[in-house]
């Protein structure tokens, strides 16, 4: 599957649902859908991100998700019967994630915080240790397990795995998913 410049930015602004489901363990919050994550209505779907092999290589998915194609009905299924589910900090999709204003970015922790309240996560692990600098106000904050509780749950900053994190791997990823994994008992 491919899509032409003009096409993907027909995607621009479109949102993407959160993939939730009963029984959450492990809620993964991106920063905001891109264009072609938009485009296959799949959260972290573009061919370069990284985020499902990842998860696959860390053992918290036992079949392959397509990073371009998106996920199938019974992925998304598969996904949400292991405890797993996905939303972002800003719903609207851009380009690139310096596109977001911190104000959206800020009203995207607050949301993030009542979600968490209302589905009651074991663990939530943010994809960007900007972002959640930007969104909670934390400028020192570094990746791993943080001190604080979040709204019951307990928290991790992971890397991002767009292809724009360059210095990332697919093992480096699978290794930083799987420690939060663990601790939300997904594997």
């Amino acid at each position: 599957m491919g899509f032409s410049r003009a096409e993907l930015q027909s995607f621009r602004d479109v949102e993407v649902p959160d993939l939730l489901g009963d029984g959450l363990r492990l809620l993964f919050v991106g920063i905001n859908p891109g264009l072609w994550t938009a485009a296959v209505q799949t959260h972290f779907a573009h061919p370069v991100n990284r985020f499902y092999p990842a998860l696959l290589r860390a053992g918290v998915l036992t079949e392959p998700v397509s990073p371009a194609d998106g996920m199938t009905d019974a992925d998304r299924e598969r996904f949400r019967a292991r405890g797993l589910g996905i939303t972002n900090l800003a719903p609207r999709a851009t380009a690139k994630a310096s596109e977001l204003t911190a104000a959206e970015l800020r009203a995207g922790g607050l949301r993030l915080r009542e979600l968490v309240r209302t589905r009651r996560p074991k663990v939530v692990a943010i994809l960007g240790v900007t972002a959640y600098r930007q969104a909670f106000g934390r400028p020192k904050a570094v990746l791993g397990r943080q001190d604080e509780a979040f709204e019951g749950a307990e928290l991790w900053v992971v890397p991002n795995p767009s292809g724009l994190n360059a210095h990332e791997t697919v093992a480096s990823l699978a290794e930083a998913y799987a420690a939060p994994a663990r601790a939300a008992g997904v594997i």
